[in-house]
């Protein structure tokens, strides 16, 4: 399963990089993380359209028939062991699975209707750029749980 990262925001500090890389690199038995970055969509705070723009941008860089996954405070909160049974069900569907992560301002409502499903990392906010290891660190924990390995003790 291919599981496309695609976020809002370019040049991310380098222990991100390496943070997302790391968890990335570590998975195994045809998982594979991939990170795509597309640009803020405005001119300053208050470009009503920047929203939009970032929404389209996220859109046309999802792969076809991808499955699409809004991170989203609205979102369900799920712990580990069920984010990881649902990363297992959309395997099974095969084909790719994108997770879309909106610029300052939140995901656009065209992002939120196209999106098969809504994840809340936590009911925390979160810097956009810490999402990424985040999320990372999390297809990678739910892999180990699918397969036995000892990195997931609960």
């Amino acid at each position: 399963m291919r599981i496309h990262l695609v976020v809002v925001g370019r040049k991310p500090p380098r222990w991100v990089r390496e943070g997302f890389d790391d968890y990335a690199q570590r998975l195994g038995r045809g998982w594979q993380l991939r990170l795509t970055e597309v640009a803020a969509g405005g001119r300053g705070p208050d470009d009503p359209e920047a929203t939009r723009r970032e929404g389209e941008r996220l859109l046309r860089a999802v792969p076809e028939r991808a499955g699409i996954v809004a991170l989203d405070e609205g979102g369900e909160a799920l712990d580990t062991r069920r984010w990881a049974q649902r990363l297992e069900a959309w395997s099974h569907r095969g084909g790719d699975l994108a997770l879309l992560v909106g610029g300052a301002d939140g995901l656009a409502p065209a992002v939120l209707e196209r999106a098969e499903a809504r994840w809340s990392l936590s009911a925390l906010t979160l810097p956009h750029m810490l999402v990424r290891v985040v999320v990372a660190e999390q297809c990678y924990r739910a892999w180990t749980l699918l397969n036995g390995h000892p990195y997931h003790r609960s």
